[in-house]
């Protein structure tokens, strides 16, 4: 099963896929999770910021986890995949479902774990700043059709993935009945 977590940089998305996958793989499940900030190091570190760079990025993040998904029996993908375009390009329904990692600008400034919204705020012409930050001053549309929504600035790390692991367990549930 292929999942993506998609939403803006400090939502949560590689936290709740790596605690996720924890809980799995003690309970004996093989897990992959793949996260976009590794990708952009490696097989993706050749592109900028521009909506044809970012789909690219996405494009090739799907094709390796592919590659890779008959080998485990979940893998998570952390991106922020930021238009609709190409989710709906590059990820059909049924082989891969999507999840939107949603938490409000006010809560991300808080966090900021990486400085990102901060440089983002910085006057223009200042040499740190970031003019492409996803969701501040670069577009991030909202997902029209997730499957699940999870709201990291109003519930728990733990009620998130308890969450997220209802719905997978519905999932599997649904699956041995076919």
């Amino acid at each position: 099963m292929l999942l993506q977590f998609c939403g803006l940089s400090g939502a949560g998305k590689t936290t709740l896929a790596n605690t996720l996958a924890e809980k799995w793989r003690k309970n004996g499940r093989k897990v992959m999770v793949m996260d976009g900030d590794d990708y952009r190091q490696s097989l993706c570190k050749d592109l900028g910021f521009s909506k044809a760079d970012r789909l690219e990025n996405v494009r090739r993040i799907k094709e390796e986890a592919r590659r890779i998904s008959a080998e485990y029996d979940l893998v998570l993908l952390s991106i922020i995949n930021p238009f609709e375009e190409g989710r709906k390009l590059v990820f059909s329904k049924e082989e891969m479902e999507l999840v939107w990692i949603k938490c409000g600008l006010s809560t991300l400034r808080e966090r900021d774990t990486k400085g990102l919204y901060f440089k983002a705020q910085l006057p223009d012409g200042h040499p740190d700043k970031i003019y492409n930050l996803t969701g501040v001053n670069d577009a991030f549309e909202v997902p029209e059709q997730a499957e699940l929504v999870i709201e990291t600035d109003v519930f728990s790390l733990e009620e998130s993935v308890e969450c997220l692991n209802r719905y997978l367990e519905g999932k599997e549930l649904k699956k041995k009945r076919h």
